[in-house]
């Protein structure tokens, strides 16, 4: 920290760390403040004197946290922190609900901050992104309740296709990836691990049963893994040439890549075949043949029809 700093901006200081790091030990909280552990300690007193109660524990596992039910002063953010928030809202394409909660949040920045903030968002746009889709916040809250509680829960879900239907499941993790929200779980219905998209999930309700998630379960890896598999309609594309040249154009909702002889085979599932054919397919630079499933085939021979007409001579 700036030695500039008074022993009173210090102590502010060290309560923020204090509330963010529950437990943070004396040579932490030094670090922290770029000072000694003994004036760790003089500045822990300020905020003792000031009524802020501050625990310590002593011992090789001892540290610092605030008192059970400390008042803590109103977030305050730096002019950086401001417009990187007003950044991350404009990216994230927001509706209407959160660009009035950022306004609120503008509104009561300090005004040297709140300028700047509320100039940026005034003056810059971003283009929707056509992929995105935001799911109901009240949905995704009952879902991310779940997964905190490691509580099994009865989701009701719509695929792309228009069918429906209910299930159990194991939610072990919600993530967000390219502007879609995804439920990683344990299915029950499937009897397997899927991702679904949280804007499809039509209603959720916690039940009374517990779940361990996978010990070494990596919640982005997992979803990554798993988008192409267990929806309606089964894909199979046989491409001619090798793998490393194909694999950079394929999408992980489009299935997994495997080696076939001197080219590469792509298997997976999808609930949209229409989608999968022209705007999957279509941009993959290499040569394919579609060998399943006959959805499939049907919308690759769609397109194919639709874009030999596009050059027939008239």
């Amino acid at each position: 920290m700036p030695t500039e700093l008074s022993p009173t901006a210090r102590a502010l200081r060290a309560m923020e760390i204090l509330q963010a790091r529950p437990g943070v030990t004396a040579g932490e909280l030094a670090d922290g403040l770029g000072v000694t552990e003994r004036a760790v300690r003089r500045y822990v007193g300020i905020l003792r004197e000031a009524g802020i109660p501050v625990e310590s524990t002593r011992g090789p596992y001892g540290g610092y946290r605030l008192g059970r039910g400390t008042r803590l002063p109103p977030v305050v953010f730096t002019e950086p922190e401001a417009l990187s928030l007003v950044m991350a809202v404009l990216d994230s394409h927001a509706d209407d609900v959160v660009d009035a909660a950022l306004g609120k949040v503008i509104r009561a920045l300090p005004e040297n901050v709140g300028r700047q903030a509320a100039v940026l968002r005034a003056h810059a746009s971003a283009a929707p992104d056509r992929n995105s889709a935001r799911p109901d916040p009240a949905t995704t809250s009952a879902l991310v309740a779940a997964v905190a509680a490691r509580r099994r829960a009865v989701i009701s879900y719509r695929t792309d296709s228009g069918g429906e239907w209910e299930s159990e499941v194991d939610p072990w993790a919600v993530v967000v990836r390219h502007g879609r929200w995804y439920l990683l779980c344990h299915s029950y219905r499937a009897d397997a691990i899927r991702t679904y998209r949280i804007d499809r999930v039509r209603a959720v309700r916690q039940t009374a049963h517990g779940f361990e998630p996978p010990a070494d379960l990596d919640p982005v890896a997992a979803v990554e893994q798993h988008l192409g598999t267990g929806w309606e309609f089964a894909t199979r594309v046989v491409f001619h040439a090798p793998p490393e040249q194909v694999a950079p154009w394929i999408r992980p909702p489009m299935g997994r890549l495997e080696p076939l002889g001197a080219g590469c085979v792509l298997v997976g599932s999808t609930s949209n075949p229409a989608m999968y054919a022209q705007e999957w397919l279509a941009s993959v630079p290499f040569g394919f043949r579609v060998d399943g499933g006959p959805e499939l085939r049907a919308a690759v021979a769609a397109v194919a029809a639709r874009f030999a007409a596009a050059v027939a001579r008239p």
